[in-house]
C-alpha cells in the first residue's frame, strides 16, 4: 500500500473497465468469470490511465504496471487505507427492500446542508463499496454507503473495508433466500452492520416500529423513528395519499414516492437530517423535490394510462408490499408481474403464495416468468417477456392503474415503449 496510495493521489480517480476508463485514471484488472481485466491492462494505459494495478505478469511491462497478488484485495485495502486517511463520517445501510431509494433520500437530505457522496446506481457490492470508497475527497463532510448481500458474510466484509460510523437496516424480508438459506439467515448476515457498530460503539438509526429490528439492537441504544411519539424522530402517514402525505411536526410533506412503505424509507432520512441538525424545512423541501428514477417506484403517464414502474427488482417481501399499496388505488387497475430470482427451494411456494393471494384481489394480473405456470390461467400468462410484448402492443389500456414489477433480470420495463 506504502507504494500505491501515492499514485491513487496523483490520479483523477479509480476505474475498472477501460470503456469508461478517463484520463489520468489508475485502472485496477478485476477478473470474474467470463472475463480477465489483466488482458486490457496495455489498452488501459493507450486510453489514457496513469498506471494499472495487475496480478498477472504483462510481456513488455515497464513502471507504469503495478503487479499485486490480487488486484482485487489491493482494491479493497486501498479504499479502506484512503477511508482510514480522510476520516469522513460514514453512514452506512443495507436491508432487503428500499435500500437505493433510501440512500438517495439520505443523500438528498444530507447534501442540503453539508457536501456529501454517496453510492453511484447500486455500486453496492465488494467492488462497489470499494469504488464509493475511493471518491473521498478532503473537503467531503458525509459519505452514504449502499451494501448489497446476498449470503452470509457479505456485509461483514463491507463493513470492515467501510468501518462506518452509522448505521441502518431498512427492513429483512424473503430476498436471496438461495444464498441465505432462509429469513433468518436474511435477518443474521443483514444484521451484520449491527455488530460492526455496536462493537465500535457507533450510532444506529432504527425502524423502531419493525419488531425484528428492534430485537436485532438486543438493547442496544438506537435513534429510533417511527408512528411512536416516544421515538427520537416521530411522523404520521396519510394512509389514504397516494403519492405519500407525511406530517412531522405539524408540517405537511407531499413526497412524490408511492406505496405506504415508503414512508419509513423517508422518515428514516428525516431522522437522520435531524440527528446532524439539517433545518427543518431544508430536509422537507429536499425529500419533497426527490423524483423516482431508475425503475424504482417510477410513475409514468401516457395518455390516461397511469403506470408505477417497480421493475428494478422484486422478492415476495417487495411484492406484497407493493401490491398491498397498490390495491388501494380507486378505479381500473392491472398488474404485470414477472419473476422473482434467487429463491433456491422457495421459488415454487412463493410464486404460489403469490398467485394465491392476488387472486382474492379486485385487479387484473398478468404474469411472466416459468414459475408462475403452474399456479396461474393460461390466458394471462407468458413465458417469456417478448411474448408480454407482442401481447400488450395489441392491447389498449385506457384509464388504468398498471404496475409493473419484477426481478432486474427480466428488464420488464421494455413493455413501456408498447404500452398504449
Amino acid at each position: 500500500m506504502q507504494n500505491l496510495y501515492p499514485i491513487f493521489l496523483q490520479s483523477t480517480g479509480v476505474s475498472t473497465d477501460t470503456r469508461t476508463l478517463q484520463t489520468g485514471q489508475l485502472y485496477f484488472a478485476l477478473k470474474g468469470p467470463s472475463f480477465n481485466g489483466n488482458l486490457f491492462a496495455k489498452q488501459a494505459l493507450e486510453n489514457g490511465a496513469l498506471a494499472v494495478v495487475v496480478d498477472e505478469p504483462i510481456e513488455g511491462a515497464d513502471e507504469r504496471f503495478i503487479l499485486v497478488d490480487d488486484t482485487l484485495k489491493s482494491l479493497q485495502q486501498l479504499a479502506n487505507h484512503h477511508r482510514k486517511q480522510l476520516a469522513t463520517p460514514i453512514i452506512a445501510l443495507t436491508g432487503s427492500n428500499g435500500k437505493t431509494t433510501t440512500k438517495e433520500l439520505i443523500h438528498a437530505v444530507l447534501k442540503s446542508h453539508y457536501r456529501v457522496i454517496a453510492t453511484e446506481g447500486n455500486l453496492n457490492n465488494h467492488i462497489g463499496v470499494p469504488l464509493t470508497l475511493l471518491r473521498l475527497k478532503p473537503d467531503t463532510e458525509f459519505a452514504v454507503v449502499e451494501m448489497g448481500a446476498n449470503h452470509l458474510g457479505e456485509i461483514a466484509l463491507l463493513t470492515e473495508i467501510t468501518q462506518p460510523d452509522y448505521g441502518l437496516i431498512t427492513n429483512f424480508g424473503k430476498a436471496h433466500l438461495e444464498g441465505f438459506g432462509s429469513l433468518e439467515g436474511v435477518i443474521k448476515g443483514k444484521s451484520e452492520l449491527f455488530d460492526y457498530l455496536k462493537a465500535q460503539k457507533g450510532v444506529i438509526f432504527a425502524n423502531g416500529d419493525d419488531e425484528k429490528m428492534m430485537i436485532q439492537l438486543d438493547g442496544y441504544p438506537a435513534y429510533t423513528y417511527g408512528l411512536q411519539k416516544n421515538f427520537n424522530f416521530y411522523f404520521e402517514v396519510d394512509t389514504t395519499s397516494d403519492p405519500i402525505l407525511l406530517s412531522i411536526n405539524g408540517n405537511q410533506l407531499q413526497t412524490k414516492l408511492t406505496g405506504s412503505y415508503n414512508a419509513y424509507n423517508v422518515a428514516a432520512a428525516l431522522a437522520i437530517g435531524q440527528y446532524f441538525k439539517i433545518p427543518t424545512q431544508k430536509a422537507l423541501s429536499s425529500v419533497e423535490n426527490y423524483t423516482p428514477t431508475n425503475n424504482r417506484s417510477q410513475q409514468i403517464q401516457k395518455g390516461d394510462l397511469k403506470i408505477t414502474l417497480d421493475a428494478y427488482n422484486a422478492n415476495p417481501t417487495s411484492m406484497m408490499a407493493a401490491l398491498t399499496a397498490f390495491c388501494k388505488k380507486s378505479g381500473k387497475k392491472v398488474a404485470i408481474l414477472g419473476q422473482m430470482n434467487e429463491l433456491g427451494a422457495f421459488e415454487s411456494e412463493e410464486h404460489k403464495k403469490l398467485a394465491s393471494w392476488v387472486a382474492n384481489q379486485e385487479l387484473t394480473c398478468y404474469w411472466v416468468g416459468r414459475p408462475f405456470q403452474p399456479w396461474v390461467e393460461k390466458a394471462f400468462y407468458f413465458e417469456t417477456v417478448q411474448e408480454a410484448v407482442d401481447f400488450f402492443s395489441t392491447q389498449t389500456l385506457s384509464k388504468t392503474h398498471l404496475l409493473i414489477k419484477a426481478s432486474r433480470s427480466l428488464a420488464l420495463e421494455t413493455l413501456i415503449d408498447v404500452l398504449h
